[in-house]
């Protein structure tokens, strides 16, 4: 959950992956992850992330969270994409008023709760609130990138080879905590009873909006 202070309106301020022979070729799955994922900014990102135009100072305080919900989810997703926000019935401005609204990524649709603080008064100039998006977001880019870290080249292990993954949807919304039926793998030496094979890495949605859980399957 993230909070936001703001002046209102009128103030200033793929390859196939290769297996050890034709059996194992047979088993892998379709898309080879052979190094970083372009357009993945694990940190930062600077403009890449943002979204322009900014809105101006006497803006409706309703584009100005919008603006900052395709900003904030944008630093989730942590891949330049096009967004979309929506606010169905409006803001509320009314101390401790949650208004429902709707961020699209790549497609992909994220609900959040934006709730106004409970000190705010009306007329007040400033006006604070935070923005809780209520589903997870799954990037293909991301996950990829975060598996080649964890398996790949870059990774340090020595027991990992020929990472893949199956093919994931550019964005999708999922529940926090779902497991997203999606899979990668890795070539390990020992990984099957001590032979070599493929080990399955399970892919689950964390308990919040930007983090993922990979499961070894035994």
């Amino acid at each position: 959950m993230a909070a936001v202070t703001l002046l209102s309106a009128g103030c200033g301020t793929s390859e196939t992956a290769q297996g050890g022979g034709t059996d194992d070729a047979a088993k892998a799955l379709p898309v080879a992850i052979t190094g970083p994922q372009s357009d993945v900014y694990m940190r930062g990102g600077g403009d890449a992330l943002r979204v322009k135009p900014f809105p101006e100072i006497s803006a409706p305080i309703e584009q100005k969270v919008q603006h900052a919900l395709r900003e904030n989810v944008l630093s989730i997703a942590k891949v330049p994409g096009e967004t979309s926000a929506k606010c169905p019935a409006g803001i509320t401005l009314k101390s401790g008023a949650v208004s429902k609204c709707v961020v699209t990524y790549a497609g992909a649709e994220i609900p959040y709760d934006v709730k106004i603080s409970d000190s705010y008064t009306a007329g007040s100039s400033i006006i604070s609130y935070t923005k809780e998006p209520k589903k997870a977001l799954l990037v293909d880019k991301l996950v990829y990138q975060m598996i080649n870290e964890r398996y790949g080249a870059e990774s340090g292990r020595t027991d990992a080879s020929k990472v893949a993954c199956d093919k994931l949807p550019a964005a999708k919304a999922f529940d926090y905590g779902a497991d997203t039926g999606f899979t990668c793998q890795y070539w390990g030496e020992h990984a099957k009873n001590g032979e070599p094979g493929y080990r399955t890495v399970r892919l689950k949605i964390g308990s919040n909006s930007s983090s993922y859980n990979f499961e070894e399957v035994e």
